[in-house]
């Protein structure tokens, strides 16, 4: 709800301050007062369109401020008019846009009685209103709409030409093909490969210098024999009794060396036709390398990629025949959600344009008619009708000229509809109308405001009488200024401003009586 609300500079408004309570709150006031700018005020701080000329003469700029409070948290919402320049806007203390203000604004304020800030007059609104009055379930029709776009969406990504895909797969057979005959073993293949080549090419070299390693080691008087004499010479002497078990230790190593050195020899044999086979694997490696990537672990990932490509291309044909199934089985859901709720809306709408018309009467509309067309796919162009007068056509309620008409119109809608913004301001509610009709308004305004925060201007008291508090609006002169000034009236000053309403004059007994007798028929 709006708790309070600050206007400064604001046309003839010098210095406003507004406490608000929740329930139905009247402006009232004589005409020419200011009466309109608190709702001027309240439309600037919902995004609606300023100009310089709103700035009060003599001022650098109008300031329009409110505090709201909603489901336990907390909005401040600013305006400020300079009086040359471009407007700007706050929200909680940030800098926002217009647009930021007017999304945020729609959701507090509802303003009816002028063709601004209304939002039972836009197309999504009054299709969201018919849909909650009916409490159609939109859900399946969503989650409908998803799936096939999810579809579509993976039939899209298939894409292509066909001859692009038979040309790419030719191409991406034949390299898997190549990749899958080449038949890598590891990563590291090449650089065995390497090391055994650079043993082939020297084999004999190689044999000859590990058998004369052997020959030395392990012939008569070598370095195994030298070992043991040299182990013989220390003895059992004690200051070297660990070098020679050091010595003893390197003879074991010795003939464990001996032994390897006997079996590599033994082990490598000149090949040359290895050698040449060798050769050949390498050249083709260094292929691939050449083709797929710098690494054979590269060429082997490339691998992998272009077999898991080359299956889903060649699953293509099937892939795309499942999707096509899918899409139609998904259009055939979709179709069914949407006929069900086109006939649910079209069946509510006739129900909620009686509800609401059979409110009009009280309304001082005793001939009015409304209506709710329900057109396009879904029934998702939903319209809202109305027609004032007997022989009038039908026509969407945002071309309904008169603004009291309208505004009463909109009322009759909120008596019916739940949904809506917590605030709800009413302006011209009541042009035209007086006697039984004006209580009738009234009456329906209270009603509304038992579950949302209500404003209405009015200049009858047969409706200010109705609300929970009463604000006056008055036109001070000081011989070189004109301003306004806003009081809350209680008791006998409400009394009071009720008379004036009634006859002109508030001094009057009996237009108090009548002042009593309405506020006494309206609270009790």
């Amino acid at each position: 709800m709006l708790t309070e609300l600050q206007v400064r500079d604001l046309g003839v408004i010098a210095d406003l301050r507004l406490d608000v309570g929740a329930g139905m709150t009247a402006v009232t006031g004589e005409t020419g007062a200011g009466k309109t700018l608190v709702v001027t005020a309240i439309s600037l701080l919902m995004g609606g369109r300023s100009d310089t000329s709103m700035v009060r003469p003599g001022a650098t700029e109008a300031v329009v401020e409110a505090r709201f409070e909603v489901d336990g948290s907390e909005h401040i919402l600013r305006r400020v008019i300079p009086a040359s320049g471009r407007s700007r806007a706050y929200v909680d203390g940030r800098l926002a846009t217009l647009s930021e203000l007017s999304e945020i604004g729609a959701g507090l304020v509802d303003i009816h009685g002028q063709h601004d800030h209304q939002s039972l007059l836009t197309a999504s609104v009054q299709r969201h209103a018919l849909d909650q009055f009916a409490g159609i379930d939109l859900e399946p029709l969503r989650a409908a709409r998803r799936a096939l776009a999810d579809i579509e969406a993976r039939q899209a990504q298939l894409g292509g030409d066909a001859r692009d895909r038979a040309r790419e797969l030719d191409l991406l057979r034949f390299q898997v093909e190549e990749l899958e005959q080449a038949s890598i073993l590891s990563p590291d293949e090449d650089d065995l490969l390497r090391a055994e080549s650079e043993l082939l090419a020297d084999a004999t070299g190689h044999r000859e210098a590990a058998e004369h390693a052997v020959f030395i080691l392990g012939e008569e008087g070598g370095a195994i024999d030298q070992v043991l004499t040299a182990v013989s010479a220390l003895g059992d002497r004690v200051p070297f009794e660990q070098q020679a078990g050091r010595l003893l230790a390197l003879r074991v190593e010795l003939d464990d060396l001996l032994s390897e050195l006997r079996r590599s020899a033994e082990s490598i044999e000149a090949d040359p036709g290895r050698l040449a086979d060798i050769g050949e694997r390498r050249r083709l490696l260094q292929e691939l390398r050449r083709k797929y990537g710098d690494t054979l672990e590269e060429v082997l990932a490339w691998q992998e990629s272009a077999t898991m490509k080359l299956a889903a291309l060649e699953g293509y044909e099937e892939l795309a025949e499942s999707l096509e199934h899918e899409r139609g089985l998904a259009l055939e859901a979709l179709a069914t959600c949407e006929r069900v709720v086109d006939e649910a809306r079209r069946r509510a709408a006739p129900e909620l344009a009686g509800l609401v018309e059979a409110q009009l009467p009280d309304l001082a509309l005793p001939n009015a008619r409304v209506g709710i067309e329900v057109e396009g796919v879904a029934g998702s162009d939903v319209r809202f009708l109305f027609a004032a007068n007997p022989g009038m056509p039908l026509q969407p309620l945002a071309k309904v000229a008169s603004g009291g008409e309208l505004a009463r119109a909109m009322l009759g809608l909120r008596l019916v509809l739940s949904e809506g913004p917590p605030v709800l301001v009413f302006d011209e509610v009541d042009a035209g109308i007086g006697g039984a009709a004006a209580l009738a308004v009234g009456r329906a305004l209270a009603a509304v405001a038992a579950q949302r925060q209500v404003f209405v201007v009015t200049h009858l008291a047969q409706v200010a009488a109705w609300a929970d508090s009463q604000v006056v609006v008055d036109k001070v002169v000081d011989g070189v200024t004109t301003a306004t000034v806003v009081s809350t009236v209680e008791g006998a000053e409400r009394v009071t401003e009720l008379a004036r309403m009634l006859s002109g004059t508030p001094e009057s007994e009996a237009a108090q009586r009548h002042a009593r007798e309405l506020l006494a028929m309206a609270q009790g």
